[in-house]
């Protein structure tokens, strides 16, 4: 039974017919569910990540090997949030390689959770990325926060070399920032 209440209805944060598999670089932000403070503190302009900022990190960082066609560009783990860009380098095919880390087959890819995201794809990345930093996070054990992260995440596609310098330069001095960050 489908509600088309309004309070229901979830407006999607991606740019209308737009193919967030193809080459091109991306800005995103990943904030923690209900923007908790999880990942450390910013102490006089630098971010200092506790445990569980650095499996953020790590599993930022083990992102390239996970999707080869892509780079992992500047990124900042901050207390309640992350930002980062990445490069999707060229197309991805639609065959079995391309689907790593799927536990679908190629037929049976209808019929999984995985239907909506195209593999390699901007959103299979940053699925991958939040479900390995959540993984990692509650193997430690004796975290009691069910979600770690917000459900979406915010995303800007980077259309030219000058916008992704300022993205950059922004990435970099964010902690400096932190006591003004609308985030917080």
């Amino acid at each position: 039974m489908q509600n088309n209440h309004p309070k229901f209805k979830r407006r999607s944060l991606r740019l209308p017919n737009y193919d967030y598999s193809q080459p091109g670089a991306y800005f995103i932000t990943i904030c923690s569910w209900q923007r908790a403070c999880l990942f450390g503190k910013v102490i006089d302009g630098i971010m200092h990540l506790n445990q569980i900022g650095g499996i953020a990190r790590d599993q930022w960082l083990r992102l390239g090997l996970r999707f080869p066609h892509s780079d992992i560009y500047s990124y900042i783990i901050m207390p309640n949030h992350m930002h980062g860009i990445i490069v999707i380098n060229s197309e991805i095919s639609d065959t079995p390689e391309s689907s790593e880390g799927s536990t679908c087959t190629p037929l049976a890819q209808t019929h999984c959770a995985r239907k909506h995201v195209s593999p390699g794809s901007l959103g299979a990345i940053v699925r991958a990325y939040k479900a390995s930093v959540s993984w990692y996070i509650h193997a430690l054990g004796g975290f009691n926060r069910k979600p770690i992260w917000q459900r979406n995440y915010y995303e800007h596609i980077i259309r030219d070399e000058q916008e992704l310098q300022t993205i950059h330069d922004y990435i970099e001095t964010n902690p400096q920032t932190w006591e003004q960050d609308r985030l917080f």
